[in-house]
């Protein structure tokens, strides 16, 4: 009896082995006839359709590749940029979430965030988020600004218009550098000149800064373009030869505003972020 089930066991096994072939040899048969159709099609077809097809395929594709090339997400990113001790910092934490954070120090590494600038939390409808970097501005740490430029949207660089004559020289060097950076003038990445803390009775006005800041690189560009080509570090040279210099000769837009980020008053540096970023 127990070789009688085997045998039964292994017919149905044969059986069913045998139906797959089966069904495998009839697929391989509707498969050959699809081809040998489509062979006949494609040899009714006069052959100048053929190549005006293959043609319009390469150009589409070419087309997607050129728009995957070239097709770039918007710059959503703006710099604070500045000498140590302009402001940036409080700036920054003014724009996030409107605070002063009282008691914040120099920066040492860049303080960076992507967010929904802190006046436009109560809007209703999409509102983009802003990627705000604030750049360390001691002297040795001012390199890392270029990590950033080529997805820059924006440069506000923070001057102290409290402190600024003593500090005027080494804040004109700071800007000359960023306004003759290859990235800046390609790109013609907008700079603002932010005048921090004009909130205090004795700051400097816009005005009287923007022209010192003017006079001063008007001085820098006369010594460095006195420099062999060798020793310049700086890409492209600023201003119109044979005129004073002033910040309209720049192929970038500069800008001057004013803001106090003690205070909070800082309504014209976030109108220039929304130029740039738009929601």
């Amino acid at each position: 009896m127990e070789g009688l089930e085997q045998w039964k066991v292994l017919a149905e096994q044969w059986k069913k082995q045998a139906e797959k072939w089966s069904s495998q040899a009839l697929e391989h048969i509707q498969a050959e006839k699809w081809s040998s159709q489509a062979l006949e099609y494609i040899h009714q077809v006069p052959p100048e359709q053929i190549y005006a097809a293959i043609a319009i395929l390469i150009f589409t594709s070419f087309l997607l590749i050129l728009v995957r090339l070239f097709k770039r997400p918007k710059a959503n990113t703006i710099l604070l940029s500045g000498l140590s001790g302009s402001g940036k910092t409080l700036l920054f934490y003014q724009l996030r979430d409107g605070s002063s954070h009282q008691g914040t120090v120099t920066s040492m590494e860049p303080n960076e965030g992507t967010f929904v600038l802190h006046s436009e939390k109560s809007k209703n409808g999409k509102v983009n988020p802003v990627h705000l970097v604030d750049v360390p501005g001691h002297s040795r740490l001012r390199a890392k600004l270029d990590d950033f430029l080529p997805q820059a949207a924006g440069i506000v660089f923070v001057v102290d218009a409290l402190e600024f004559l003593p500090n005027c020289r080494a804040a004109s060097e700071y800007l000359y550098d960023i306004l003759t950076k290859a990235s800046v003038v390609r790109k013609k990445i907008p700079v603002l000149i932010l005048c921090n803390k004009t909130d205090k009775v004795t700051a400097h006005s816009k005005e009287f800064i923007r022209k010192q800041l003017e006079k001063e690189i008007d001085k820098l560009r006369a010594s460095r373009s006195a420099i062999s080509a060798a020793d310049i570090a700086n890409d492209f040279t600023l201003g119109v030869p044979g005129e004073p210099f002033s910040f309209h000769q720049c192929q970038n837009k500069v800008t001057v505003a004013e803001a106090s980020g003690l205070t909070g008053d800082i309504s014209q540096v976030e109108q220039f972020i929304r130029d740039h970023v738009k929601s």
